[in-house]
């Protein structure tokens, strides 16, 4: 018999990170989440994470560093943050994206890495 299982997640209501980021539906293998509105100032902290990252920008600027690039994020554009790769990111117009981690980020403390 094959999984039925539907999860569905509001995001008015959705549980909060420790930097800000909103955790919307999870799955075994991969979870979302969305930065609202982040504004802008100093570039994060560099970081490099257990998970692959895929994310899409659906309003404002930010800059990607990432392996000595810098790639500019805006409305409609998406990138890859390899898993194991240092990058930051540093937002230069109120920013809100979405992004999908696998395996999931928010699982077993791997945000927390």
């Amino acid at each position: 018999m094959s999984d039925t299982t539907i999860t569905k997640v509001d995001s008015r209501y959705s549980p909060k990170g420790k930097d800000g980021e909103k955790y919307l539906a999870s799955g075994k293998h991969v979870a979302m989440r969305m930065w609202e509105n982040e504004q802008p100032g100093e570039p994060k902290e560099a970081a490099s994470r257990t998970y692959e990252t895929v994310g899409f920008v659906l309003s404002g600027r930010a800059e990607l560093h990432l392996a000595g690039q810098v790639v500019i994020l805006e409305t409609g554009n998406s990138w890859v943050v390899p898993q194991g790769a240092e990058h930051t990111y540093k937002i230069l117009e109120s920013f809100t994206a979405v992004e999908a981690t696998s395996p999931p980020a928010q699982v077993h403390g791997r945000d927390e890495e």
